[in-house]
Formats: C-alpha cells, structure tokens, sequence
C-alpha cells in the first residue's frame, strides 16, 4: 500500500472546488479578516425555548382533493349529481354537478380521524397527525399558489420558508446546507428553483437542490474528467493569490469572506454527500417500509428522496423540502384532476402513499418525531362540484382544503377547522399559509414578527403583515 505524503495529498485535494477552501484556510499569509468571519451556517441560538429543531415538508403539488382524501362530507354522497343551489367561485368557470367521493372513508386509529381508502398507507398513521380541514389560499391559480405556499407571497422572488429558517436557525451540521430541497425527479415544480430561492436574504441561505433521477446528486460538485489536476491546482493557486489581494485591499468587505465559506461547505460536501446518498447501510425492511425494495416500483423515486430526508434530518438539516408531482412540462404529472379525478389521483396516491407513512412511522421510530415537525401541504384543494356538467374531475379551489402536521409540540390525532357540508367554504377557524408559517417559527422557538431582513427601506418578513399562530394544535 503507497503511503500518502503531505504533498500528494495537497495536491489531489485541490482537484475539487473543495480546493479553492483548503488553498484559503491553509494559506498563512491570508488576512484575521476575511478568516475569522463566523460561518453564515453556524448554529443560532433561537428567541425562545423551541419544541422542535427542524423541519421537513412534503409538497403535493396539483392541488390534491380534501374531499377525497381526508375531508369526509357524508351530504355529498346524499346529494351526488344534483344541482349545487349555489354560486361557485371555479378557475375555469365550468360548474358542474354535485361530485360524493368515489373511494371509500372509513374512521382509524384510536383518534377515529377519517381518511379514504386512496390513501391506505397514511391512514395507520392518523394517531400522530394533527390535521388542519380549514385552510384558505390567496389563489386558485397553481404557480402564485406554490409560491404563496412555500414563500407568504404569490409573487416570485421572496425568500422560501427553508431559507428563513436557515437565516434565523443556521445548521446543526456544517457539512451541509441548512436547506436541503428534493425535487420530484419526474418534474420540476411551476417556477422551478424560484421556490426554494433565498430572495433578497443572503444567496448562502438558498435551498441546495438534490437531483435523484440519475447522475450527480448534486451538479458540479466533482471535478470533470477532462481537467487535469495540475490545471485545476492552478487555477485554484490563483484564485487564493486574487483572494488574498482582494481581502487585504478591503478588510470592511464581508461579501468575499462568505463566498469562502461557502467554498468550505462544498468541500465538506465533497466528503459527506456520498455517504449520505449511499443507501446501502439501510435495512432490507426499511427499503420495503419506504417501497424501494423493487427498484422499478412506482414508488421508487419518491421513496428514496423520502428516505433521503429522514438521513438529512437526523443530520442536523433544518430545512427538508420534498417535492411530490410538479407543474413544469408536459404532460404535467401531479395531482391536477380535472378530466378525471379517479384516474389522476390513483395514480399519484401510488406514488405518494406509502413513503410519506413509513416516513411518519420511521421518524417516530427512531425517536426523531419528538424533535422534528413534518409538515405535508398541497396548494389548494379541489371543488365539490365536477368541473363541466359531465365532468369526471374537479376544478381548482381555494376557500377549503385540507393539510396536516406531525411532530414535536404538535396535539396528535387531533383536527382543527372545518369546511361547510359539502366541502366548499372553510366555515370554522379559518387558516392561511402565513398562519402555518407563524406556526412553524414558535415552534423552532422564533416569533414570526421578529425575524425580519432589511430590503429595501422595509423591515420584511416571512409573515409579511400577517400570520396568527394555530394554538390549537400546540400542546
């Protein structure tokens, strides 16, 4: 075995982007100034005792039916096909019929909360979930609905939840991103990488994006095979030299030194992003509990980026953005159901069912529900009537649907909110996303008003001037 010498060693390390970080921390002559900036990644204190420490959340995008997953409305099977005697406020201004749920709801668990039989899996999962059947969406329109989802706004450009939490939380673990994003491998969300952007907060708390369906899990952070490493030793030699000039030039400039830092996090990645992806060490029964013990398997994909977020979590990330179906491409393959609604949403509950349960059950199994919240949204839900006369599908709906939490601080097998009889109107409690956000924060023990970032002469927030935190769901 050829012992590795100090020199080889150097050398082979700067063949990374790694190495313009380690050609800056081992240089001697670099400046107290830009070295001794704190890591923008750095743990923060939060302003409160906190109930949980990170947060993962599932994104369904498509706007999955309430009515037909988790919102039982019993006067819908009485009054299926009849005339709704009523004005509907539809996206495409097609009203049609009274539309029952056409899977079965049954009652489960000891908390007796209802769930359809198109989701079976999560179903046994009822007793940890608290479920909030009230919410409201400033849009019916999918894109401004996913950025008001993952941002507080229905325009682009705002910082992402995740990137919040990064700027007020840090990282529990400097060898990786505070805000770890999971696209869905068949399609990118509306927008693509504007909804998991940091916005006007530093560019460090932006999401890093991993990429599951094939090749490098993360673009560009290996060395191609066509630059040599002398040529890349070089090229990093320079750029330490223009560095090092630059920072002695301008001590007052912070822009450089956190550009290093983030230099080092990629070297760091180099090192921990392998092992983390690497599958192998997880038992034969976790890989079936999450459905990837058939590689082709429907679930595969999403079960393996599902699984990924369980390993980034328990690693200190604080933020873990999955992303279920997208809205990027044609066809669009997510839950939008509005030719028809059996075939589309059979096809997605396959993909998204049971991963999200053995999830559930695999964080609380290994003790990490007790300081981790899971979050699962869709964007809106869908409208109690068909959408046309003859419709097989329903249409776009904003005024009430349903999304559930699981976690720490959180009250188990518990519902709040509700919608009217047939499912249209959020009549009892109504929540918005800025609730859910507020709730999120005094959660990780921040209050919503106080974490705000300059921009532009106002004192902006991820609440923007809204946001009630949902004590009825805290324990």
């Amino acid at each position: 075995m050829n012992e590795l010498t100090r020199r080889h060693f150097l050398f082979t390390s700067a063949c990374g982007v790694g190495g313009v970080a380690l050609s800056w921390l081992f240089a001697n002559e670099a400046p107290a100034a830009a070295t001794s900036m704190a890591s923008p990644y750095a743990p923060h204190a939060s302003m409160f005792p906190a109930k949980a420490k990170r947060v993962i959340h599932i994104c369904a995008l498509g706007g999955v039916s309430h009515l037909d997953t988790f919102d039982y409305k019993p006067e819908l099977e009485k009054r299926h096909g009849q005339d709704a005697g009523r004005t509907f406020d539809t996206f495409f201004a097609q009203p049609g019929k009274l539309l029952k749920c056409p899977f079965a709801f049954r009652q489960h668990g000891t908390s007796g909360r209802w769930c359809s039989d198109l989701l079976p899996h999560i179903a046994t999962c009822v007793d940890d979930l608290t479920f909030i059947h009230s919410m409201r969406s400033r849009s019916s329109n999918h894109t401004p609905a996913t950025f008001l989802m993952n941002s507080g706004f229905t325009f682009n450009g705002f910082p992402s939840v995740g990137a919040w939490m990064s700027y007020g939380l840090g990282s529990e673990n400097q060898d990786l991103p505070a805000f770890v994003v999971l696209p869905d491998p068949r399609q990118l969300p509306a927008g693509g990488a504007i909804n998991w952007t940091s916005g006007f907060l530093p560019a460090v708390h932006q999401g890093v994006a991993f990429r599951s369906g094939g090749g490098d899990v993360i673009p560009d952070l290996t060395t191609p095979r066509e630059t040599s490493p002398r040529t890349r030793a070089a090229s990093f030699g320079l750029l330490q030299k223009l560095n090092t000039d630059f920072a002695a030039a301008n001590p007052s400039e912070t822009a450089l030194a956190a550009r290093i830092r983030a230099y080092e996090l990629a070297a760091q990645m180099q090192m921990s992003v392998p092992e983390l992806v690497n599958l192998d060490g997880e038992s034969a029964a976790t890989k079936q509990l999450y459905g990837l013990d058939h590689q082709n398997a429907p679930t595969a994909n999403f079960a393996r980026n599902c699984l990924l977020a369980r390993r980034l979590s328990e690693r200190g990330v604080r933020f873990v953005q999955v992303f279920n179906g997208g809205q990027f491409g044609s066809p669009r393959i997510n839950w939008d159901a509005h030719e028809d609604l059996v075939e589309n949403h059979r096809k997605q509950a396959l993909v998204m069912d049971q991963p999200v349960a053995a999830l559930v059950k695999d964080l609380k199994a290994r003790g990490l529900l007790d300081e981790t919240i899971l979050l699962w949204t869709t964007e809106f839900g869908r409208t109690p009537i068909t959408q046309g006369v003859n419709g097989k599908g329903r249409d776009h709906h904003q005024h009430g649907f349903t999304i559930w939490m699981a976690g720490a601080g959180l009250k188990p097998g518990t519902a709040f909110g509700a919608t009217d009889d047939i499912g249209y109107d959020a009549v009892q409690h109504p929540v918005e996303f800025y609730d859910v956000h507020a709730t999120l924060l005094r959660l990780l023990g921040i209050e919503h008003t106080k974490l705000t970032f300059r921009h532009n002469g106002v004192d902006r927030r991820l609440t923007d001037v809204h946001g009630e935190v949902v004590e009825g769901i805290l324990t």
